[in-house]
C-alpha cells in the first residue's frame, strides 16, 4: 500500500517510515498540515497516517478539509491526544481509526491490515484470486500451493491488480502505487515488473489491454 505519513516529529517519522517499508508498504512523508493538504490534492494514496498536533494546519482541520472535498481515503489518526473527547472528534470528522501515542508497532501494523481488508472487502488477511493466494499479514504469495519469491514491488503490483479484478490500470496509476516521490522511474519499469510476474506465476496472470494498461488475468 502507498501510505501518506503526516508527522512533524522527524525521528518518529523516520522510524515509522523504515518499519512500514520493511512491511512492504510505500511511504511518503510530510511534516505539516498544509503539505498534507497539498499531498492529498496532488497524489494518489491508499491510506494516510495522520498526526493531529501539526504545524501550520492542525490535523483535525486537515481531516475536515479532505472529507469536505470528497476524499474517502482511509485515515488512521496517530496522536498523543488521548482523551475520549479527542478520539470522538477525530472519528466524527471522518477518521477510520484512532491510535494514541505511545503505541506498539505490531498494533499499528495490525490496524493497517484491518483497513486493507476493509478496502478489499475481505474478512481475513488472505486475498484469493483463483489459485493465487496473497497473505497480507505475512506478505507471501502462493500459486497453486507453491510459495513464490517476489520482490517488494512485484508483491505490491500483483496485490493492486488482484484487489481490483475488474479494473484496468494505466502505467501512470501503477507507478503511483509502486514508487514514492523520491524514486526514479524508468519508462519501461511497469513492463519489467509485469514480465517478471508472468514468468513467476503464469503467462496469463496479467492481461494487457492494448492502448490502455493492465488488469488481472486468468488465475485458475
Amino acid at each position: 500500500m502507498r501510505i501518506l505519513l503526516v508527522e512533524d516529529d522527524e525521528l518518529l517519522a523516520s522510524g515509522l517510515a523504515s518499519a512500514l517499508t520493511r512491511a512492504n508498504h510505500l511511504v511518503d512523508h510530510v511534516n505539516d498540515g498544509q503539505k498534507a493538504i497539498d499531498a492529498f490534492k496532488n497524489s494518489d494514496f491508499d491510506m494516510a497516517i495522520l498526526d493531529l498536533g501539526l504545524p501550520k494546519v492542525d490535523g483535525t482541520e486537515v481531516l475536515k478539509i479532505i472529507r469536505q472535498k470528497g476524499n474517502h481515503i482511509p485515515v488512521l489518526i496517530l496522536s498523543a491526544r488521548d482523551s475520549t473527547k479527542d478520539r470522538i472528534l477525530g472519528l466524527d470528522l471522518g477518521a477510520d481509526d484512532y491510535l494514541t501515542k505511545p503505541f506498539e508497532l505490531d498494533e499499528l501494523l495490525a490496524r493497517i491490515r484491518v483497513l486493507e481488508r476493509r478496502q478489499s472487502g475481505s474478512s481475513n488477511n488472505l486475498l484469493e484470486i483463483g489459485q493465487l493466494v496473497l497473505d497480507l499479514a505475512a506478505f507471501t504469495v502462493t500459486w497453486k500451493g507453491e510459495l513464490l519469491d517476489l520482490q517488494r514491488r512485484e508483491f505490491t503490483l500483483i496485490k493492486k491488480l488482484a484487489e481490483n479484478p475488474q479494473q484496468v490500470f494505466n502505467r501512470s496509476q501503477l507507478e503511483e502505487s509502486l514508487y514514492g516521490w523520491g524514486d526514479g522511474v524508468e519508462s519501461n519499469t511497469i513492463d519489467v515488473h509485469v514480465h517478471n510476474l508472468r514468468k513467476k506465476i503464469s503467462a496469463e496472470a496479467i492481461k494487457t489491454i492494448r492502448g490502455v494498461g493492465y488488469r488481472i488475468g486468468k488465475l485458475d
